[in-house]
């Protein structure tokens, strides 16, 4: 038991004076970042998506 509450002690010390946490707008620079990455990503997959379907709708036309 005394180990588990060692351990908990340990990390509580460490968050909270050792680690260095982001200032809040650096945070803010991070989600815009991440946002806009995201929608990047969504809009190629959408296009690959479209794409495909046209592709694969003028094949099978090949065979009907």
């Amino acid at each position: 038991m005394k180990n588990i509450v060692n351990y908990f002690k340990e990390t509580y010390d460490e968050l909270i004076n050792k680690v260095s946490w982001p200032t809040w707008s650096d945070l803010q620079n991070s989600a815009v970042v991440v946002s806009i990455a995201s929608l990047i990503i969504a809009a190629v997959v959408y296009l690959m998506d479209i794409t495909f379907s046209s592709i694969l709708q003028e094949f099978y036309k090949l065979f009907l």
